[in-house]
């Protein structure tokens, strides 16, 4: 059960943020499932490898970054690479390539705060671990 535990993490993670990007744009593309699962698995290991003792309010800064990170990378990837145009940021504000922008980067810091609390939930209710907890400061 060990090995499958990312695999669902990742495919619910998945999920909702296609879900997510196709109530809020009308449409979302299958790198996005792909993407949107690694940025919510990742972002629930935070409570793996940092202690729950760590205000909630950081763990939510990090997990913007590790989006905002990933979502560089991808963007790169499969906009200007492949040429693709799942999404484009260059009339943003302070945008890098318009892959990401500042703009988006603070909305992945709340993003990623339901992202923190879905999984640990998802982790107490599906696999038995420990309770969730959190510090706001």
């Amino acid at each position: 059960m060990r090995m499958v535990r990312p695999l669902i993490l990742w495919m619910i993670g998945g999920l909702i943020y296609t879900l997510l990007e196709i109530v809020t744009r009308g449409r979302s593309h299958w790198t996005m499932f792909i993407v949107g699962g690694l940025c919510f698995y990742l972002i629930g290991l935070i409570n793996e490898v940092i202690p729950w003792e760590m205000a909630f309010w950081k763990q939510c800064i990090i997990g913007s970054f590790v989006v905002t990170g990933i979502e560089f990378v991808s963007g790169c990837i499969v906009n200007l690479w492949l040429g693709w145009n799942v999404w484009d940021y260059s009339h943003l504000p302070l945008n890098l390539l318009g892959q990401i922008c500042l703009p988006f980067s603070l909305l992945w810091v709340l993003v990623s705060g339901m992202a923190v609390i879905l999984d640990d939930y998802l982790r107490y209710w599906l696999f038995k671990e420990e309770k969730p907890h959190y510090r706001l400061f």
